[in-house]
C-alpha cells in the first residue's frame, strides 16, 4: 500500500474511503512519518478514509523546515485539515502524535469543525510537563532513548554505525523531542467530543493513571483501553487497535 503524496501539504491518504463512512486522521509519534500508519490503515473498517499527517523535515518533506514548537505545529496542521472536504472526522495520535492531535482538535473546534472523536495513545494527558531535555543532548543519548522505547532495538542501533542514516533521521527526532519537551498546556475550552485513551501495560513513558487523566480534556464521554506490550505496542496489535478506532468512526 503506497502513500498518496499528492494529497495536501500536511495530509497523506493511506487508504481512500467513502465520505459517508467518515475520515480517520492519524498523527505520527516523535521522529515518525505518515508511513508509520500504513499497516494500521489495512485493518481499519471498510469504507473509512484513512489519512496520516506528514510532519515537515522527513520523507517527501525532507527539505521543509522542521517545526520545534508543538503549538505552531498544531496551528499549521489544523489549517491544512480544515481545508480538506469531508465530515465525521476522527483523530488518532500515538506518543507525541497524541498531544498534537489533541491540540489540533481544539483548533478545529474553535474553527467550527469539531471532530467526532479523539483517540490518544501512549502519552500522558496535556497537563503533564516533560522535564527531560534530550533535544539538547548528544546524538548518542537520543539513540539511547530510541532504543529504550523500541520493540526491537536492533534497527535503531544502525544509527550508531551508519552516519549517513543518522544524519537523515536524527534531526527530525531532535526537533520532535524539542516540541514535546517545551510544550506547556494552555488552559482553555474543553472538547465536547468523546475522548478515548489507549495505553499499554509496560509503557515506560505513560502509566494507566496518567492515561486516565485525559478525561479532564472533554465534557463528552471518556474511555480507557489497555493493551499488553511496551511503548510501541500497536506495532504488534494493529488489528486490535484498529478495531477500537473503527468503533468511533461514523
Amino acid at each position: 500500500m503506497g502513500v498518496n503524496t499528492a494529497a495536501t501539504e500536511w495530509v497523506r491518504i493511506l487508504r481512500p474511503g467513502t465520505a459517508a463512512r467518515g475520515q480517520l486522521t492519524c498523527f505520527p509519534p516523535g521522529g515518525g512519518s505518515a508511513t508509520f500508519y500504513r499497516e494500521l490503515a489495512r485493518h481499519i473498517g471498510a469504507g473509512i478514509e484513512v489519512t496520516a499527517v506528514q510532519y515537515p523535515g522527513r520523507q517527501d518533506r525532507l527539505d521543509d523546515p522542521m517545526i520545534t514548537d508543538l503549538q505552531v505545529l498544531a496551528d499549521r496542521i489544523a489549517a491544512g485539515i480544515a481545508r480538506r472536504p469531508g465530515s465525521h472526522r476522527v483523530l488518532f495520535g500515538h506518543s507525541m502524535g497524541a498531544t498534537v492531535a489533541y491540540e489540533t482538535a481544539l483548533r478545529l473546534a474553535a474553527a467550527g469543525q469539531p471532530v467526532e472523536a479523539l483517540l490518544v495513545s501512549g502519552r500522558p494527558a496535556p497537563e503533564f510537563v516533560e522535564t527531560a531535555r534530550l533535544h539538547q543532548a548528544s546524538d548518542s543519548a537520543l539513540i539511547d532513548d530510541l532504543e529504550r522505547l523500541a520493540n526491537d532495538p536492533a534497527p535503531v542501533r544502525l544509527l550508531r554505525t551508519e552516519p549517513g542514516l543518522a544524519d537523515l533521521v536524527l534531526p527530525a527526532v531532535r526537533a520532535d523531542y524539542q516540541a514535546v519537551e517545551t510544550y506547556r498546556h494552555q488552559p482553555g475550552p474543553l472538547l465536547s467530543c468523546p475522548v478515548v485513551a489507549l495505553v499499554s501495560t509496560e509503557d515506560p513513558t505513560t502509566t494507566v493513571a496518567q492515561a486516565e487523566q485525559w478525561r479532564a480534556v472533554t465534557d463528552g464521554p471518556f474511555g480507557l483501553r489497555t493493551f499488553s506490550g511496551g511503548h510501541f505496542y500497536l506495532d504488534e496489535q494493529h488489528a486490535a487497535v484498529a478495531q477500537e478506532i473503527t468503533r468511533h468512526v461514523n
